[in-house]
């Protein structure tokens, strides 16, 4: 792929060759060399549909002066119709034009450099290049451009429509009201192997602790299982997630050495819950030395310090 400066001075132009055929318009001239002989400053080419819209193709073959196309091929894609276009109306484009090789059977494809977009609107309804080619090298038989002297042109222009979609991703770090609080009463005699706290809100989102009160990881029965969960997931949207940071935590109901760890997650719906198979050992817990619980209640938290928050847009 060559690239050059473009005829305006601020972008590039890139050419290439490829075999397919232009996908949206072909425009054929014989008896070139009249058009040159006659001086015709301009042709413009029958109307054609892309992305919604109407176009045209508007040849300069002997340049356009005014746009410093002086002793070149000129050629602009031009978009039609646009009276019937909305007030304050503006397409945004990606176009390509082309020349073929009859010789090789190759188009040559020029286009703006690094996929520029071009902007149409009621103060600019074409673009192209006034230096498509030079004249020498169009005139060239060997270059295969001009044969029997009749000539093919072609574009194809790729319409970037907005759909109307967008999300606001901001991470925010929770400044009150982030902590949820668990007394987990009778913790002896409980012969549930998972238990689930109330809901509780933080941010936009709905969660729950998740405990398993002689672990969920084997050898059963040595660790304490505790987890966040995501608790209203089942009426968000298909490819949810949201993040979190937080911190669980069992408190020392006398001393404050409370257990304390921090982890972070992408919740989503293939991950709805996160945490620690093993958060603490159940001999620590229960030591009679220790005071994580007291008249066998057994307090648990967790504080979440920073989670995403997303917000759709038009």
């Amino acid at each position: 792929m060559e690239k050059k400066p473009c005829n305006d001075g601020l972008a590039e132009v890139s050419r290439s060759v490829r075999d397919l055929r232009p996908a949206h318009y072909l425009f054929k001239i014989e008896s070139f060399s009249i058009l040159l002989e006659e001086k015709i400053e301009k042709y413009e080419s029958d109307d054609f549909q892309a992305g919604g819209y109407k176009w045209e193709l508007c040849l300069y073959p002997n340049g356009n002066n005014k746009g410093n196309g002086k002793d070149h091929i000129s050629l602009y894609l031009v978009i039609k119709d646009t009276d019937n276009l909305p007030h304050g109306w503006e397409v945004n484009v990606q176009f390509k034009l082309f020349v073929f090789d009859h010789i090789r059977d190759k188009y040559l494809t020029i286009q703006d450099a690094e996929g520029k977009i071009r902007r149409f609107h009621r103060m600019k309804t074409e673009w192209g290049f006034a230096q498509l080619l030079s004249l020498d090298t169009f005139n060239d038989t060997s270059n295969g451009y001009l044969l029997e002297d009749s000539c093919i042109f072609g574009a194809e222009v790729f319409v970037i429509e907005y759909a109307g979609k967008g999300e606001c991703m901001s991470m925010i770090k929770v400044p009150k009201n982030n902590t949820f609080t668990w007394k987990v009463d009778n913790f002896s005699t409980i012969t549930d192997i998972f238990l689930c706290s109330d809901e509780f809100k933080v941010g936009e989102r709905k969660w729950k602790l998740e405990l398993y009160p002689r672990g969920n990881a084997k050898p059963e029965g040595e660790s304490l299982s505790l987890f966040l969960a995501v608790a209203d997931y089942e009426a968000l949207p298909l490819n949810w997630k949201v993040y979190a940071k937080f911190k669980l935590r069992i408190k020392d109901q006398i001393n404050g050495s409370h257990i304390e760890k921090i982890t972070q997650c992408w919740f989503c719906a293939s991950t709805r819950d996160w945490g620690f198979f093993s958060f603490e050992k159940l001999c620590n817990i229960n030591d009679r030395g220790s005071s994580f619980i007291m008249k066998d209640t057994l307090i648990v938290e967790v504080e979440i310090m920073v989670m995403s928050a997303v917000k759709n847009f038009p």
